[in-house]
Parts: structure tokens; C-alpha cells; sequence
């Protein structure tokens, strides 16, 4: 079984650049739902999915039946970019990177302004619903990625750490056609100190 993560914070802490009721309808509404198909999707498939997280699925979505193989595509990348989505916001985030992952900004992309340039770029410029990432491969090299409705970097073999999600019912309430504006503002949202971690110490 899969669940959504638990928000630590409440639905109005992220305005105003993200208002309670839109927070509030994605969390609990649209997440619980993917959460809820996916458990429902992969009941009698526990050989395939027991003692494996989520993003592992993901990441080895070939090996699993074909019936339930786009299902687990759809309904897994919705829990598991969604539970990322939310664990990166903060009303009191931590405003920029540090250590080694600045170091790697600086590498990959010069400076930080042009890593938020170039995510920024992907996730307005995603056509539909979809999402933009910066991702880490196995070597701990940084790129930017978008992906088409709830696809996950995972399946490309490399590691989302950071995510802002372009479907409409992330933004529409607040801000309504205007995703760039959506995009920008969330920027004030994003906690570099849980970007780090993910950096640091997470693998698929």
C-alpha cells in the first residue's frame, strides 16, 4: 500500500502565493485519488510491488504485467510527483542551495538564477498538463527535464529532487491562465534545504 505524505504545514500557510483552497483541493482531493486508484490498481500484484518504494516501481515499470503497467505509470507518477511537489514547499523555506549542490549548480549551470531560468522554462513551456524537474543521474550530474501528465523522471533512470507541477488544478483557482506567473511565485515556496537532501542522500 501507498500514501500521500503527510503536509507539514497547514492549507493556508503557502499564500499568498499559493492559496488554502487550491492546496487544500490538490492535497486532499486530486493526490487521494491517485493514492487511491494505484492501491486499488495493484491489489493481487504484491509479488511485484511488495518491499519496493515507489519511485523503484518507476523505475522498472517494464518488469512489471502489462495490465497494470500504464496504470502504475499514471495513477504511481501522480502519488509520487505529487508527494514531491509537496515536500519541497515551505512557508519558511530556505532560500538557496549550499555544499555540494551548489558546486554542481555552478558546474552544470553557471549560477542559480539560470538553473530557476531553465526549470522555470520547462514546466511554462510543458504543452498540457505536466510537470518540470531538475533531476540527478547516477553520477550526481544535474539536468532539467519536463514530463507529459504524471510521467516520472524515474522512468528515464534518473533522480527527480526538484519539481514544480504545471496542471491546471495546481494554479487555475488563483491564477488562471497565467502558469508563468504560477511559476515565478512558487519559487518563494521552494525549501533548498529539502532539494539538498534529496541531492545528498536519495537514490531509486
Amino acid at each position: 500500500m501507498f500514501d500521500k505524505i503527510q503536509l507539514p504545514y497547514a492549507f493556508d500557510a503557502l499564500e499568498p502565493y499559493i492559496d488554502a483552497e487550491t492546496v487544500e483541493t490538490h492535497y486532499s482531493k486530486h493526490l487521494q485519488k491517485y493514492v487511491d486508484n494505484l492501491n486499488s490498481l495493484i491489489k493481487g500484484y504484491e509479488q511485484y510491488t511488495e518491499g519496493k518504494s515507489l519511485d523503484q516501481l518507476l523505475a522498472n515499470v517494464n518488469e512489471l504485467p502489462e495490465e497494470i503497467r500504464q496504470g502504475v505509470i499514471d495513477q504511481g507518477g501522480g502519488v509520487s510527483n505529487h508527494n514531491l511537489y509537496f515536500a519541497l514547499l515551505s512557508p519558511n523555506p530556505k532560500k538557496a542551495p549550499e555544499g555540494k549542490l551548489l558546486d554542481e549548480i555552478h558546474n552544470t549551470f553557471g549560477d542559480l538564477d539560470t538553473l530557476k531560468t531553465e526549470v522555470s522554462n520547462a514546466a511554462i513551456g510543458q504543452f498540457g498538463s505536466g510537470y518540470g524537474f531538475l533531476v540527478k543521474d547516477k553520477d550526481g550530474k544535474l539536468s532539467v527535464r519536463n514530463t507529459l501528465n504524471q510521467n516520472s523522471p524515474a522512468m528515464n533512470g534518473v533522480v527527480p529532487i526538484l519539481t514544480i507541477d504545471v496542471w491546471e488544478h495546481a494554479y487555475y483557482l488563483k491564477y488562471k491562465n497565467l502558469r508563468a506567473d504560477y511559476v515565478k511565485n512558487i519559487w518563494n515556496l521552494i525549501d533548498w534545504e529539502k532539494v539538498e537532501g534529496l541531492y545528498l542522500n536519495y537514490t531509486i
